[in-house]
């Protein structure tokens, strides 16, 4: 990797280099794009290269090559590590990269990576077709995808990798490659689930699925040890088309709960039923009979309906941490009331996704993502005011994972900035030594290293 030389970054010339906007300290839009989704990170990048094409992707590689600043390369900027941007560095920043071709007939679509979840899901919704992606929709379609995505219909459809058909990918070295099950297929293996260790991608083509309607929305129940067993057997024992999202969490002041609820433990449920609507009500029967429900919003509805109302100006101050678990107990369920109780952060919560279905019957080996065995994926999370009790929130966030994780095993989307082991966590064994190698022929300098990097293997 060369040694940095700031001095040699010449903004006037990179202007001149790409047909994108060029963003640089002192400009209207600086302080506007370089604001990321997470609160509390205030960096400020030496520029940002909105890009226009491929061509402009290679011309800001090349510069990042030559001056050794850091690459941040940016999509819809949620990654909870803050590598969506970097003090005095490059951002490569992909926004602008919104085209859709779609191939109703032939159920695909080729995607740009500037896309959101949300967009793409409401362009597709049009023809009754669906992807899944995550649970969010302003989240980037490119770091979902490249991390795995787990979503609304990830037990039905499978990860978003999953039917992942290609990418256009700009490599370190400025190749525009398309990479696919027969060209490439070792790099295809590892941008499946392997982060943006590889190069920046512009573009997706993926495979799209009838869903024309689905029956899904909000579920609150009472929190109650026996509640969270019920609900997650069910979830487990349920149809592939069901899937759902439950958060052991404090009740939001909503107008349609009572207000003698407001900031008590629920369970806080985002359902999805993607099976005929007929045989919603039974599908569904045993979810609900889980707890009686405080709230029950389940109805008929367009898919992009799962994506509730998001604030722009919404930074949150928060502390996650991703596990993996085989099941959820009795004593899972009583030390999440306990510890959630005990807790006096605005807001808390440990979230459970039951997982198996099609994402199960693709083999851990298959693509880089390694975790397809594991029952249920889980987050604990909470906010904190600010410098003055994030290291409190921290350590209880990061017990309280301790005592519900089953092994070390962690989702790489859900990973923050918590070191290198958390990435071997991440990538386990074998996986970390593939992706080593083949980040070795593809990023030997390890250009691409903002993000939960993999070192070339050697390095």
């Amino acid at each position: 990797m060369p040694a940095v030389d700031a001095a040699a970054l010449d903004v006037d010339r990179l202007r001149a280099s790409v047909r994108g906007r060029v963003v640089a300290p002192g400009d209207e839009a600086y302080d506007q794009d370089r604001v990321v989704v997470m609160g509390g990170v205030d960096a400020h990048p030496a520029v940002i290269v909105r890009v226009a094409d491929t061509a402009d992707v290679a011309a800001v590689i090349a510069t990042a090559r030559g001056t050794g600043l850091d690459l941040a390369v940016r999509s819809g900027g949620h990654s909870a590590a803050a590598h969506s941007t970097t003090d005095g560095g490059i951002v490569l920043d992909v926004r602008d990269l919104r085209d859709l071709d779609l191939d109703v007939a032939g159920r695909t679509a080729w995607v740009g990576s500037g896309l959101t979840a949300g967009e793409i899901t409401t362009a597709l919704a049009e023809h009754g077709l669906a992807i899944g992606f995550g649970d969010t929709g302003s989240v980037g379609v490119a770091g979902i995808t490249l991390g795995g995505g787990i979503g609304y219909l990830v037990r039905s459809q499978g990860m978003t990798i999953d039917n992942l058909l290609a990418v256009e990918l700009v490599t370190a070295d400025g190749e525009v490659l398309t990479v696919d099950e027969a060209s490439h297929p070792d790099l295809f293996w590892a941008i499946r689930g392997g982060g943006g260790n590889f190069g920046v991608a512009t573009r997706f083509r993926f495979r799209l699925h009838d869903v024309p309607q689905i029956v899904g929305g909000l579920l609150i129940q009472p929190a109650t040890e026996e509640a969270i067993v019920a609900l997650m057997r069910a979830g487990k024992a349920a149809p592939e088309a069901l899937s759902f999202i439950a958060n052991v969490m404090t009740c939001p002041p909503m107008p349609f709960v009572p207000e003698s609820l407001h900031g008590e433990l629920v369970i806080f449920s985002l359902v999805c039923w993607s099976g005929p609507v007929e045989e919603a009500d039974a599908a569904l029967a045993p979810i609900r009979a889980a707890a009686t429900p405080i709230a029950d919003m389940l109805q008929p509805q367009g898919y992009p309906g799962m994506y509730g109302p998001e604030e722009a100006d919404y930074h949150p101050l928060a502390v996650a941490r991703t596990l993996f678990m085989d099941g959820v107990d009795d004593a899972d369920a009583r030390v999440m009331l306990e510890q959630l109780k005990a807790s006096d952060a605005p807001m808390r919560a440990v979230q459970l996704r039951p997982l198996g279905g099609a994402m199960a019957r693709v083999a851990n080996d298959a693509t880089a993502f390694g975790h397809r065995d594991r029952a249920v994926m889980g987050v604990v999370a909470a906010f904190h005011t600010g410098p003055e009790d994030r290291d409190a929130t921290t350590a209880w966030v990061e017990d309280l994972a301790d005592v519900l994780r089953d092994g070390t095993a962690a989702y790489v989307n859900f990973v923050a900035d918590e070191g290198p082991e958390r990435v071997h966590d991440a990538y386990p064994g074998a996986t970390y030594e593939r992706l080593a190698a083949i980040k070795r022929r593809y990023d030997p300098d390890n250009v691409f290293r903002r993000n939960q990097n993999v070192a070339p293997a050697g390095a």
